[in-house]
């Protein structure tokens, strides 16, 4: 009994001096309080509600383990009302420059976020030959590549596209966005550096006609090369209204969706017979904006109403991964992942969600989940000022670096 005894002794006087050790290192604070879990910024470009106040960019905490989750860090308004904030970049780029447009009113503003929680206008771009910008899709070199929707302010001339830097200054345009027997809006695109090549879409704003083109054009002089009108399926409207290009992974492939649900795969963009081929049909209803996470497409659908997931390890033979299925009128419009391809932002403008801003989680097999919480809008009072509820369009998530 007496060897027990005496390691039990020792272990109270180890221990009451591992204890007074640890009071001692508080007391001179030498151990830290566990870190705070880590901030998940997103920057939503906004409209105000009744258009009697200005437009702004919000910076909101969306960390799910954050008790901040939900709250409007800062807000900075352009000094505008009514623009119809619509578009952002797609992702927040390195360097801390942010392009948003507000179309109704013609006009781009490039947002310095590089301090993000303090984020300030740092330019308007400047006059180009074409007008209404839409889309933006970053270059290299660091400046952006636009679309602009018409080369004149009553619709009835296409636009073109127009390289621009973080100061607002166009550095140099296309020749106007034509195809033989096509009606043509330039509305998204996107970037093969490595082939110097772009790719763009067509549908209108406006809604005067009904587009069917892809374009494809020449990076090094923004020179068009190509018009592809993309082939009807069984329903006969999956080419109608071409809308978002997307580059896959190994920076050649690339897929055009359509806003009436079609998914095609573009071949032979480096040559002389590019063509178009319809791989997938997600179904009648209005599919907008897609995010590319891995392998995975995923895509907006107004009719279901929700996301779905495709597996694109084989691009020309798509198949169904998950879907997410939200609330009755729900309308889904736009999506931004998160860097690490593994968390979606949704907001939309129309219907139940006009105010709202949903998110979603994507697995490494391509599994779709909502979260809980969700941000509202509908708020009177804003860090610049009591301006009212406001309508979030244009969201992106802060880049960890």
């Amino acid at each position: 009994m007496r060897p027990c005894r005496g390691m039990v002794t020792a272990m109270k006087r180890s221990l009451a001096a591992g204890c007074s050790a640890v009071l001692v290192a508080l007391q001179a604070g030498c151990v830290s309080a566990p870190p705070p879990p880590p901030s998940e910024l997103v920057f939503a470009w906004t409209r105000d509600a009744d258009e009697k106040d200005s437009d702004f960019l919000a910076v909101i905490e969306t960390s799910p383990s954050s008790p901040d989750f939900g709250k409007v860090l800062a807000t900075t308004p352009v000094g505008v009302t009514g623009t119809r904030s619509h578009h952002t970049e797609h992702e927040m780029a390195p360097g801390g420059m942010l392009f948003a447009n507000g179309f109704g009113a013609g006009r781009t503003w490039v947002f310095d976020v590089g301090s993000p929680r303090s984020p300030k206008v740092a330019a308007e771009v400047g006059a180009s030959r074409f007008h209404h910008p839409h889309s933006f899709a970053r270059l290299p070199n660091g400046h952006v590549l636009a679309t602009f929707q018409m080369a004149d302010h009553e619709n009835n001339l296409p636009g073109g596209l127009a390289e621009i830097d973080n100061g607002g200054r166009v550095i140099r345009e296309s020749a106007p966005a034509t195809a033989e027997g096509q009606f043509v809006r330039p509305y998204s695109l996107t970037v093969l550096p490595e082939i110097d090549r772009v790719v763009s879409t067509s549908s209108d704003m406006h809604s005067k006609e009904v587009a069917r083109t892809a374009q494809i054009w020449r990076l090094s002089d923004l020179k068009l090369l190509h018009s592809v009108l993309l082939p009807q399926g069984p329903r006969g409207k999956e080419g109608d209204d071409p809308a978002e290009a997307r580059v896959l992974g190994d920076g050649r492939t690339v897929m055009v969706s359509t806003f009436e649900c079609g998914l095609y795969r573009l071949s032979g963009i480096e040559g002389d017979a590019p063509q178009a081929r319809l791989v997938h049909d997600f179904g009648a209803g209005t599919c907008s904006l897609p995010v590319v996470s891995g392998q995975y497409w995923v895509m907006t659908h107004t009719a279901m109403p929700g996301l779905i997931a495709l597996d694109l390890s084989n691009p020309d033979r798509p198949r169904e991964a998950s879907r997410l299925v939200l609330g009755k009128d729900m309308a889904p419009h736009w999506i931004s992942l998160r860097p690490d391809g593994r968390r979606i932002v949704i907001s939309s403008g129309f219907k139940a969600m006009e105010s709202k801003m949903l998110f979603a989680t994507i697995d490494r097999r391509g599994r779709l989940a909502l979260e809980s919480r969700e941000i509202d809008f509908s708020r009177l009072a804003w860090p610049h000022g009591a301006t009212g509820p406001a309508i979030p369009h244009g969201a992106v998530f802060a880049r960890d670096d």
